[in-house]
């Protein structure tokens, strides 16, 4: 009878706490992501309408359940106290490693790359879903060694923590999530304020990593890069070398964005997009796409988003009530603004083509779940910070 008695109150309790949570969460932050996920959907809407014979819908109907399935996620990320992901990192960290073991086990080659395990209608691909993984997981690591973070055995702890899935991921290969592990490794180091003499020695490092790929091991006859990743290099060295072959989607993204002008071609106007001149128009070239049929006015509403999630990301990580929270916000924050960027910077011709989705716009619900589960992640970070009377 006791026990039932109290039942009403507790359960009053849970709804008073959790409108508390909701007070405290970053409303323009959530309100740009809502956004952002909309005009997403209208754009795959347009962009997709000639893909499938019969079924102009197809992929925008699939990408609402992604963008359905990503909103139940980030509402249960919300409700996780960040501290959880501090004390079980390790745990974080073994499941990263576990799900790219698994795909080594149960993924199927596509297109020359193993990065996708067939689950019924959705192809989840591991690699997404390991960038927050790895950010919470360095971050739990880096938190713990608050005190230690200047010696040069945690830096080399963090990377070695880096190396084994960023070397798992490159082998699928999936240069794209490659890159931005080691991003969220840099981003991660400089929250947790690593000594500048460490990151430079790191970036050293790297830059004589990248050399011996692209240039000192295929002299010797030891090639590292596929044919067509060496293609994709050489293509944005030298544009112009082979418009009609490696250069491609290049030249067809290109002509897409410049095609759309002030106020774009609209859906059936948007001649590249829609008489399937640009190959994975509604993927890796979303951008082109959507702004051949949107135009200038389009494509900066967009950009506009993505700055003002940026930004509140940003303030999140100067408000987060310790070290964790910032270290993990951080990362978050910098990967989301590199896949971005590379996206936008490859359709455009200022950054190589490596396959990084653009976040909440391209068709692919791994992306779209994993990203809106990381905002997630940032509203609690953001919630708890300001129970703990930290205000921005």
């Amino acid at each position: 009878m006791v026990d039932y008695a109290q039942t009403p109150s507790v359960r009053a309790e849970r709804i008073l706490e959790l409108g508390a949570l909701l007070r405290r969460i970053d409303w323009l932050l959530l309100l740009a992501v809502g956004a952002l996920v909309a005009l997403g959907l209208w754009a795959i809407g347009g962009i997709t309408r000639d893909d499938v014979t019969g079924d102009p819908d197809y992929y925008l109907v699939r990408q609402g359940v992604f963008a359905a399935l990503g909103g139940v996620g980030l509402c249960g990320a919300l409700l996780i106290d960040p501290d959880l992901y501090r004390r079980y990192w390790k745990v974080a960290y073994g499941t990263l490693v576990g799900l790219l073991l698994l795909l080594i086990a149960a993924g199927e080659v596509t297109r020359g790359s193993k990065r996708w395990i067939e689950i019924g209608f959705f192809r989840f691909q591991p690699s997404e879903f390991g960038k927050l993984l790895l950010v919470l997981s360095l971050a739990g690591f880096l938190a713990s060694r608050t005190k230690r973070i200047n010696e040069i055995q945690t830096v080399a702890a963090a990377v070695g923590l880096t190396a084994l899935p960023w070397l798992l991921v490159f082998a699928e290969p999936d240069i794209g999530s490659s890159l931005v592990y080691l991003a969220a490794l840099a981003a991660v180091l400089f929250i947790a304020g690593v000594r500048w003499l460490h990151l430079a020695a790191l970036g050293l490092a790297a830059l004589l990593v990248a050399v011996a790929v692209l240039w000192a091991l295929p002299s010797a006859g030891m090639d590292v890069l596929k044919p067509y990743q060496q293609k994709r290099l050489t293509g944005f060295l030298n544009p112009d070398q082979d418009p009609g072959g490696d250069t491609y989607n290049l030249t067809q993204s290109k002509t897409a964005v410049g095609a759309g002008g002030a106020t774009g071609r609209g859906v059936n106007g948007a001649t590249q997009t829609k008489l399937n001149y640009l190959p994975e128009h509604a993927t890796d070239f979303a951008f082109a796409s959507y702004a051949e049929q949107r135009g200038f006015v389009g494509a900066a509403i967009l950009l506009g988003l993505y700055l003002l999630v940026v930004w509140r990301g940003l303030k999140i990580v100067a408000g987060a009530r310790d070290a964790f929270s910032a270290i993990a916000a951080g990362g978050i924050v910098f990967a989301f603004l590199l896949q971005v960027f590379v996206n936008v910077g490859m359709t455009i011709g200022i950054a190589p083509i490596t396959g990084i989705p653009l976040p909440f716009v391209s068709v692919g619900g791994s992306s779209l779940i994993s990203n809106l589960i990381a905002i997630g992640v940032l509203q609690a970070i953001c919630a708890r910070s300001r129970a703990n009377g930290r205000r921005r």
